[in-house]
């Protein structure tokens, strides 16, 4: 939650912009406690629906999670999830528990 943090911080971009957290898709409990921490930080509620999962159909494919999960909601593919031009978005990853990312992005 705190690179999350840092990096939306920097950006100059209020949480309240955000659409949608792609988070590193490695086990479910853990992902929602990253993003509902997140919001605690800000002192907010995790928004319902802002952290789409494909775990349950492609397991933990690594490195591609995050981008996967990007294209399958950018092109429809994924029930009840959109993102659009202008909105923006965060991407979280973890790589063996020693490297850590986020990247703030618009659409």
């Amino acid at each position: 939650p705190g690179a999350m943090k840092e990096c939306l911080d920097k950006s100059g971009i209020s949480i309240d912009e955000v659409k949608k957290i792609f988070i590193h898709q490695a086990n479910e409990k853990m992902d929602e406690a990253i993003i509902k921490r997140f919001y605690q930080l800000y002192d907010r509620e995790m928004p319902e629906g802002i952290m789409p999962m494909n775990i349950h159909e492609l397991g933990n494919s690594s490195v591609a999670t995050v981008p996967t999960l990007f294209d399958m909601v950018r092109k429809g593919k994924m029930e009840n999830q959109q993102i659009s031009k202008g909105d923006v978005v965060i991407f979280a990853s973890v790589g063996a528990g020693m490297n850590i990312n986020a990247v703030v992005y618009r659409c």
